[in-house]
């Protein structure tokens, strides 16, 4: 249903938003998909918007980058004081991939930082993640901001392997659920496991569901007539627990019955793909599968998913993964372009489409995959099926319906 109420925000509204995303070549990728689209549902809405962007582990540089916006798309680059840029020797020390603590505590300085240099109070802080909502809380204390936004993209309960460090995870997650303004959570899952974890369901701020969502200019199917019946197509990171390698597994197993089957693969470098290219060459797919690395622009992303036939899900069933508590994005997007959908059975948007008919839920193993995209080859009722429920699916998962119903409800 697309929602027509009007969010509490007015041209005289201040919103700060600390985020964080993977830079490399001084561009943002994106890996955390909901940056942009916030920003350009505030921006036309606001007096001003403040984005703290903190480098992401692994990304080119190590210090946030600051972008402030007021009534147009075009920001004026802010940059941290020498409080922060003290701690660059030490974070580069520890600059890979991964959670490290030292860029949290830069994460929560850059946000106290930037605020006492603002000659402004925020109307709203929105923290993406504990740390950032933490600094957000103790900036309402203060009397900088006046309400406190704990959005959520990512949760597990066993988030950790150390015992201590997901104590510590878990407790963070606890305390801004208790005492922000408001929680986003962009799958209905996470509540639920958060209940489980030990919060006190009465002691909880408001839960909005926040679920990601799509431009309006990704929502288009192509006719039948120009989509490969026998392609396939893969949207996301190319971390071994999405799955990619089940997916190109899975089309050696497919070629076997439609030789011309071939797949697309959308997202990661060129270092990204290095594992997944020599099982390519096991396999000798080499001349059937396509990696477009990282695709900017949604629309042009949207145009290689809509040639193809089937869009998959391999999320890997590993105990305690996120996957299990959080939004599915390359769903979203399969469904926009008017695919049939096969996914696992971890995330929850998957099962959420499966019973609105746009998907098959297997396991997540190759044969699995190749069994039901073969169904979908071969049985054309079915496709016309799912792909006509994807796209009733899609039609009103917009960004802009999704943040509309998260301040219709603040």
């Amino acid at each position: 249903m697309i929602i027509k109420s009007s969010p509490p925000l007015s041209k005289n509204s201040s919103v700060l938003f600390a985020t964080f995303s993977v830079w490399n070549n001084n561009q943002r990728l994106p890996t955390n998909g909901s940056v942009e689209p916030l920003r350009d549902f505030l921006v036309p809405r606001v007096r001003k918007l403040v984005i703290i962007d903190q480098l992401y582990p692994g990304s080119e540089d190590v210090i946030p980058k600051i972008e402030e916006y007021t009534g147009s798309m075009k920001f004026i680059p802010r940059k941290s004081s020498w409080v922060v840029y003290l701690l660059k020797p030490i974070l580069a020390m520890s600059h890979s991939n991964g959670t490290q603590i030292r860029f949290k505590i830069r994460d929560f300085l850059s946000v106290i930082d930037w605020s006492f240099r603002d000659k402004i109070h925020f109307d709203y802080l929105i923290g993406l993640e504990s740390v950032n909502a933490l600094a957000g809380i103790f900036l309402r204390k203060i009397g900088r901001v006046k309400k406190v936004v704990y959005y959520v993209s990512d949760y597990s309960p066993k988030r950790y392997p150390q015992k201590w460090f997901n104590a510590v995870y878990l407790w963070l997650d606890r305390f801004c659920a208790m005492h922000a303004d408001y929680i986003w959570d962009v799958s209905k899952a996470m509540q639920p496991a958060r209940i489980k974890a030990g919060l006190n369901p009465q002691k909880s701020a408001p839960v909005i569901h926040v679920p990601n969502g799509l431009y309006k200019n990704q929502i288009k199917a192509n006719p039948v007539s120009k989509i490969d019946r026998h392609s396939m197509v893969y949207m996301g990171t190319l971390g071994p627990e999405n799955g990619p390698d089940v997916a190109i597994q899975a089309l050696a197993l497919v070629r076997e019955r439609f030789p011309d089957a071939n797949l697309h693969i959308i997202g990661g470098t060129d270092k990204d793909f290095v594992w997944l290219k020599k099982i390519i060459q096991k396999l000798h797919l080499e001349k059937s599968v396509y990696h477009h690395g990282f695709v900017q622009k949604s629309s042009d992303m949207s145009k290689i998913i809509s040639l193809c036939s089937v869009g998959l899900a391999p999320y890997r069933a590993i105990p305690g993964s996120p996957r299990y508590y959080a939004d599915a994005g390359k769903i979203r997007v399969y469904a926009a372009a008017g695919i049939p959908i096969v996914s696992s059975q971890v995330p929850p948007l998957g099962l959420e489409v499966s019973k609105k008919g746009a998907a098959l839920i297997v396991n997540d193993d190759s044969k699995s995959f190749a069994e039901a995209i073969i169904n979908i080859f071969t049985d054309t009722k079915l496709y016309l099926k799912l792909r006509k429920n994807a796209i009733i699916f899609a039609k009103d998962s917009t960004w802009e319906n999704s943040f509309l119903n998260a301040f219709r409800h603040m």
